[in-house]
């Protein structure tokens, strides 16, 4: 295996979704391996490798639950991509939001854990693990970073699953290398 080992989820919301490219597509990648995979058309969380498919056996509603959490989160996605387009004054044409966040163990034992948000491409706010809160260089970012600064709650859920559940995840499941994924690149 690599000297690296990581987990990590990419949220794309898009502002013109069309027939073939989905309003928000979310997917899982484990060591740069595609692993599980939803979209807005869908709404359904689907494993992308065989071995995920086992994780029910540990949480036989781990699906039906990804499922739910995912089609809820989608108003969310919507409402702030919506809400960082009026920051920048854009009102038409085609706009993203993406989201990163994940966890990952070097071959030294050092562990990172990181989130963040993008708007165009270009990164809008990170996550502050050490303080819990939101950082950014982008003006239009502010509005959004002191809402989020304020709720601390939701920074500690951050920090905790930083931390805590995605490096637990990360040990206890293979490597991402160790299996072609089911039916090539889709």
């Amino acid at each position: 295996g690599s000297s690296q080992h990581s987990l990590y989820y990419q949220y794309v919301v898009v502002s013109e979704p069309s027939k073939r490219l989905p309003q928000i597509i979310i997917a899982g990648y484990l060591d740069d391996q595609l692993i599980t995979y939803y979209d807005s058309q869908k709404k359904e969380k689907i494993p992308k490798v065989s071995w995920m498919k086992e994780v029910d056996k540990e949480d036989p509603n781990y699906w039906k639950d990804g499922s739910d959490m995912l089609k809820a989160t989608e108003q969310v996605l919507q409402k702030d991509l919506t809400n960082v387009q009026y920051r920048y004054k854009q009102h038409g044409g085609f706009h993203t939001w993406q989201t990163t966040y994940g966890c990952d163990v070097r071959g030294n034992s050092s562990i990172r854990g990181y989130s963040q948000y993008g708007y165009d491409g270009k990164t809008f706010l990170s996550f502050n693990k050490e303080t819990l809160s939101w950082m950014t260089s982008e003006p239009q970012a502010h509005i959004t970073k002191s809402n989020w600064d304020a709720n601390f709650e939701w920074s500690q859920r951050n920090k905790f699953y930083l931390e805590e559940e995605c490096i637990e995840w990360l040990k206890k499941n293979p490597s991402g290398d160790s299996e072609q994924q089911d039916g090539g690149q889709g």
